[in-house]
């Protein structure tokens, strides 16, 4: 599964949702879908503002995890 951390890297560059969706040019509750992990797809080019406005990299934001299969 993919986790999404965006709320953790905005933390630490102290930046709200709000400043973030301007300056990434998407909607606020386009960036709370992302935020939360429901999106069910990013494109390169949101990816990309992302990364650039927080000056980080992809797997800053995005981190795998195997899922249990045993399910726990």
């Amino acid at each position: 599964m993919i986790i999404v951390n965006l709320d953790v890297m905005m933390a630490k560059r102290k930046i709200s949702s709000g400043e973030l969706a301007k300056r990434i040019e998407i909607t606020p509750a386009n960036l709370s879908i992302l935020k939360t992990g429901k999106a069910k797809a990013i494109r390169f080019s949101t990816l990309e503002k992302l990364c650039e406005v927080l000056d980080c990299q992809p797997a800053d934001i995005l981190e795998y995890r195997k899922e249990d299969t045993n399910g726990q």
